[in-house]
């Protein structure tokens, strides 16, 4: 059991860092005034399904973590970060579907709901680092 979180979190980051990619586009002609392809439909559906798992990632952590230490929030920086992860995720996801309903110019928003979620990757990157010195301390 301990090992599925890792596994399912490890392939949601990479589907993070792909829907960032797509986003990418999005900052660069918005910003940037490049020429660039923009799929919305694409980044929005993997944005909603990546942002959607991460948040069920971060509450079966906290499983795991009662089904083996006995409480929540017993591996320390790991928790911590997932704690942070939990609010971002929700300005992500709350963000995005706003700007999915109500389709008009704007850049304050989109610059704020890109740097959230860029904000989400590098969180997800450290608790790959985190998680793997817990795994290490079980072994």
């Amino acid at each position: 059991m301990l090992y599925i979180h890792p596994v399912f979190q490890s392939l949601v980051t990479l589907l993070v860092i792909y829907v960032l990619n797509i986003g990418v586009h999005r900052f660069r002609a918005l910003h940037l005034k490049h020429k660039t392809r923009f799929n919305w439909k694409r980044h929005v559906k993997l944005g909603k399904l990546s942002l959607a798992t991460l948040l069920i990632g971060a509450l079966s952590g906290a499983m795991v973590a009662k089904a083996v230490w006995g409480v929540y929030l017993a591996t320390g920086l790991h928790a911590g970060v997932g704690m942070i992860i939990v609010p971002l995720t929700i300005f992500g996801f709350g963000s995005g579907f706003y700007m999915d309903r109500i389709k008009k110019k704007r850049a304050a928003l989109p610059l704020l709901h890109g740097i959230n979620n860029c904000m989400l990757l590098i969180l997800c990157l450290l608790q790959a680092a985190t998680g793997m010195e817990i795994i290490k301390s079980l072994l």
